[in-house]
Protein backbone atom coordinates (compact mmCIF):
# COMPACT_ATOMS: atom_id res chain seq x y z
CA UNK A 1 0.00 0.00 0.00
CA UNK A 2 0.90 3.82 -0.73
CA UNK A 3 0.20 6.27 2.06
CA UNK A 4 0.34 9.63 1.39
CA UNK A 5 -0.88 12.27 4.13
CA UNK A 6 -0.92 16.31 3.34
CA UNK A 7 -1.96 18.67 5.67
CA UNK A 8 -3.18 22.67 4.82
CA UNK A 9 -4.05 25.36 8.30
CA UNK A 10 -7.23 26.93 6.84
CA UNK A 11 -8.27 30.29 8.32
CA UNK A 12 -12.14 29.55 8.58
CA UNK A 13 -14.03 27.20 11.75
CA UNK A 14 -13.97 23.56 11.03
CA UNK A 15 -17.50 23.90 9.58
CA UNK A 16 -17.11 26.49 7.56
CA UNK A 17 -13.62 24.31 6.10
CA UNK A 18 -16.47 21.51 6.44
CA UNK A 19 -18.77 22.87 4.11
CA UNK A 20 -16.39 23.43 1.57
CA UNK A 21 -14.27 19.86 1.55
CA UNK A 22 -17.71 18.15 1.14
CA UNK A 23 -19.02 20.23 -1.17
CA UNK A 24 -18.65 17.57 -3.94
CA UNK A 25 -19.78 19.52 -6.71
CA UNK A 26 -17.36 22.80 -6.49
CA UNK A 27 -14.53 20.66 -5.62
CA UNK A 28 -13.34 20.90 -9.45
CA UNK A 29 -12.61 24.89 -8.36
CA UNK A 30 -9.57 23.65 -5.96
CA UNK A 31 -8.67 20.31 -6.44
CA UNK A 32 -6.37 20.39 -9.90
CA UNK A 33 -7.75 18.65 -13.06
CA UNK A 34 -10.57 17.14 -11.22
CA UNK A 35 -14.39 17.07 -10.95
CA UNK A 36 -16.19 15.20 -8.93
CA UNK A 37 -20.00 14.49 -8.96
CA UNK A 38 -22.66 12.39 -6.51
CA UNK A 39 -23.70 9.10 -8.41
CA UNK A 40 -25.55 7.71 -5.56
CA UNK A 41 -27.66 9.37 -2.67
CA UNK A 42 -26.81 12.48 -1.28
CA UNK A 43 -23.44 12.77 -0.65
CA UNK A 44 -23.87 13.21 2.99
CA UNK A 45 -23.33 10.01 4.53
CA UNK A 46 -22.21 6.30 4.86
CA UNK A 47 -23.42 4.41 0.81
CA UNK A 48 -23.53 7.88 -1.12
CA UNK A 49 -21.53 7.07 -4.29
CA UNK A 50 -18.91 9.86 -5.87
CA UNK A 51 -17.40 9.67 -9.28
CA UNK A 52 -14.24 12.20 -9.94
CA UNK A 53 -12.45 12.49 -13.24
CA UNK A 54 -9.22 13.19 -13.18
CA UNK A 55 -6.52 14.65 -16.18
CA UNK A 56 -5.49 17.03 -18.70
CA UNK A 57 -6.73 16.26 -22.42
CA UNK A 58 -6.96 12.72 -23.31
CA UNK A 59 -5.14 11.57 -20.54
CA UNK A 60 -7.09 11.37 -17.14
CA UNK A 61 -8.63 8.33 -14.91
CA UNK A 62 -12.05 8.05 -13.31
CA UNK A 63 -12.05 7.25 -9.60
CA UNK A 64 -15.16 5.63 -8.25
CA UNK A 65 -15.63 6.20 -4.26
CA UNK A 66 -18.18 4.89 -2.07
CA UNK A 67 -18.69 7.16 1.68
CA UNK A 68 -17.70 4.99 4.28
CA UNK A 69 -17.56 7.10 6.98
CA UNK A 70 -19.27 10.28 7.72
CA UNK A 71 -18.71 12.19 10.58
CA UNK A 72 -19.15 16.17 10.32
CA UNK A 73 -17.57 18.62 10.93
CA UNK A 74 -14.67 15.91 11.65
CA UNK A 75 -14.12 13.04 9.13
CA UNK A 76 -15.42 11.90 6.02
CA UNK A 77 -13.53 8.59 4.42
CA UNK A 78 -14.38 7.03 1.02
CA UNK A 79 -13.23 3.54 -0.55
CA UNK A 80 -12.23 3.37 -3.81
CA UNK A 81 -13.84 0.96 -5.82
CA UNK A 82 -12.83 1.56 -9.06
CA UNK A 83 -10.22 -0.53 -11.49
CA UNK A 84 -7.88 2.11 -11.59
CA UNK A 85 -7.63 3.30 -8.15
CA UNK A 86 -8.44 1.08 -4.56
CA UNK A 87 -8.16 1.84 -0.91
CA UNK A 88 -9.59 4.54 0.70
CA UNK A 89 -9.21 8.47 1.43
CA UNK A 90 -9.65 10.18 4.45
CA UNK A 91 -10.32 14.10 4.79
CA UNK A 92 -9.77 14.77 7.96
CA UNK A 93 -10.83 18.55 9.70
CA UNK A 94 -9.14 19.39 12.88
CA UNK A 95 -11.01 22.67 15.21
CA UNK A 96 -8.49 25.27 15.83
CA UNK A 97 -10.83 27.69 17.10
CA UNK A 98 -11.64 30.29 14.79
CA UNK A 99 -9.19 28.08 12.52
CA UNK A 100 -8.83 24.53 11.07
CA UNK A 101 -6.53 22.11 9.65
CA UNK A 102 -7.32 19.72 6.81
CA UNK A 103 -5.88 16.54 6.42
CA UNK A 104 -5.92 14.44 3.38
CA UNK A 105 -5.03 11.24 3.52
CA UNK A 106 -4.90 8.17 1.00
CA UNK A 107 -4.17 4.80 1.43
CA UNK A 108 -3.63 3.11 -2.17
CA UNK A 109 -3.25 0.07 -3.83
CA UNK A 110 -1.27 0.91 -7.26
CA UNK A 111 -2.45 -0.78 -10.14
CA UNK A 112 -0.86 -3.19 -12.07
CA UNK A 113 0.95 -5.09 -9.41
CA UNK A 114 4.42 -4.33 -8.72
CA UNK A 115 4.54 -2.81 -12.32
CA UNK A 116 2.67 0.32 -10.38
CA UNK A 117 4.61 0.21 -7.31
CA UNK A 118 7.57 0.49 -9.79
CA UNK A 119 5.77 3.39 -11.12
CA UNK A 120 4.98 5.21 -7.97
CA UNK A 121 8.73 6.17 -7.72
CA UNK A 122 7.56 8.35 -11.29
CA UNK A 123 4.38 9.14 -10.21
CA UNK A 124 5.03 9.46 -6.16
CA UNK A 125 6.65 12.75 -5.98
CA UNK A 126 4.12 14.54 -8.69
CA UNK A 127 1.07 13.51 -7.24
CA UNK A 128 2.52 14.94 -3.86
CA UNK A 129 3.01 18.42 -5.49
CA UNK A 130 -0.24 18.14 -6.81
CA UNK A 131 -2.31 17.52 -3.95
CA UNK A 132 0.23 20.49 -2.02
CA UNK A 133 -1.00 22.35 -4.89
CA UNK A 134 -5.02 21.66 -4.43
CA UNK A 135 -4.60 22.10 -0.41
CA UNK A 136 -3.08 25.52 -0.75
CA UNK A 137 -6.32 26.13 -3.10
CA UNK A 138 -8.32 24.60 -1.30
CA UNK A 139 -7.51 26.93 1.69
CA UNK A 140 -7.61 29.86 -0.25
CA UNK A 141 -11.44 28.48 -1.42
CA UNK A 142 -12.60 28.14 2.21
CA UNK A 143 -11.46 31.02 3.74
CA UNK A 144 -13.27 33.15 1.01
CA UNK A 145 -16.40 31.23 2.52
CA UNK A 146 -15.58 32.43 5.97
Amino acid sequence: MIEVTERVEVAAPAAVTWAALTDWRHQGDWMLGTEVRVVAGDGAGPGSRLVAVTGVGPLGFTDHMEITTWDPPHRCVVRHTGGFVRGTGEFEVLDRGAGSTFVWHERLRPPLGRLGELGWVVVGPAFRLGVRASLRRFARFAEARA
